[in-house]
Parts: structure tokens; sequence; C-alpha cells
């Protein structure tokens, strides 16, 4: 087994799996960013942003994710130019997250969408009572009650995430499961090759256990928070 658990493979496989973490990081951000402006227009925009909104979260939320990705990845550059010094595996990598991060927006706008629902609308009235305006009645009193009450949501979202960017491999990007897949085309026994697809499940099963029991913490510690 020695052509598999070799500190050469280790160090490929962590180049990869950095560039997974990069990648599901940015998605995550981006994605709460977008998907937070989107659940609020849902919510409380006027009919034409709200038909708009709706129509993006749909649209996303039902058709394939990597569909999207290669729409980013294939698409995008024909309107919009990186600069030169950035090489072709990282544009591929940036375009595929934009693609990633579009998709993913759609879903954390529904999971904070449901957050927003379960406020109490006389917090509303409250608040306009005091004098806030309604930017700052979500800043500062709607929005901290929302996350809190979806961190468990989100945080099983972003689980999902990091499992999602093995669809990255289908375009070429360099992250964890296609640098597996170069190795795997280098290995010639059975036993080998079923060496290493357990070595990189066991990688994503470590790391999304280890969130997944993050969230199970969570959900019993606040469970009569609310």
């Amino acid at each position: 087994m020695e052509n598999v658990f070799n500190a050469q493979n280790f160090a490929f496989l962590g180049h990869g799996l950095v560039l997974t973490f990069v990648i599901a990081f940015a998605t995550c951000v981006i994605s709460i960013a977008l998907g937070t402006f989107l659940a609020i227009i849902r919510n409380y925009g006027d009919a034409f942003s709200k038909a708009l909104a709706t129509f993006y979260i749909e649209v996303f939320r039902n058709s394939p994710l990597l569909l999207w990705m290669l729409a980013a990845v294939f698409v995008l550059p024909n309107f919009f130019s990186l600069p030169s010094f950035v090489s072709a595996s990282y544009a591929s990598a940036f375009w595929g997250t934009i693609g990633f991060s579009l998709y993913t927006s759609s879903v954390m706008a529904e999971i904070i969408r449901g957050g927003l629902n379960s406020i109490p609308k006389g917090q509303f009235e409250a608040a306009y009572s005091q004098g806030f305006s309604t930017f700052f009645t979500l800043f500062y009193i709607i929005l901290p009650q929302t996350f809190r009450k979806v961190i468990p949501s989100m945080l099983s979202q972003v689980v999902t995430t990091i499992k999602d960017t093995s669809f990255l491999a289908g375009l070429q990007i360099a992250e964890l499961t296609y640098r597996s897949k170069i190795l795997l085309a280098q290995l010639k026994s059975f036993d080998q090759i079923l060496a290493m697809i357990a070595l990189v499940a066991g990688v994503y099963f470590v790391i999304c256990f280890a969130l997944s029991s993050l969230v199970r913490y969570y959900e019993k510690k606040t469970a009569y928070a609310f």
C-alpha cells in the first residue's frame, strides 16, 4: 500500500483539500450575504422585486447544481474577464465558485426566509413606534433573531456545500476529488484503488461528521432557548 499511503500522495491531496476549504468558505460567505438579501426582498419588497427574487430562487433551487457551475465556467468568462496574471486553473476555480455561490444562495435564501417568517410581526410595529426605520428594524432587531434561529439549518447547508465541492472535479478544478481521480488513474491493483477511495471518503467523512456533530450540539444547547 506504499503506492497509496505515502507523503507525496498526502501532500498532493492536501493541496486539493485546501482548495476545497477555500471554495466552500467563499461559497458560504457569498451565499449567506446574497441569500439574506434575496430573503428580505422576497418577504418585504414591492411586488416587482418580490417577483424577481422568487424567480431567481425557484429557478436555481429547481435546476442541477452542476449545470450552473458549467454555465459559470464556460459562459461568464465571455462577458467578464479576469486579470491576465490569473492562471487558467485559478480562473476556473473562481468561476466555478461563482456558479456554486449563485446556486447555494437560493437555498440559503429559503433557510433565512423561514427564520424571518418565525419572527412575530408585532416586533416591527414596536420598532416603528420607537422611531426605527425599516432598514434599522431589520438590521438591529429582526436579522439577529433570525440568524440565531436558523444557525442549525445554515450549518447543515455548510456541510452539504463542502460535500458538493466534489462536483467541481467535473470541471477539471483541482480540489480534493479531482486530485484523487488523478491518483486513482495511476493505481493498478483493486486493493490500491479501494484504499484510495476509502482514504478520500474518510477525509470527507471526518470533516462533515465533525460539522454535523457541531450542529447537533448547538441544537441541543439551544433547544429551550426559543
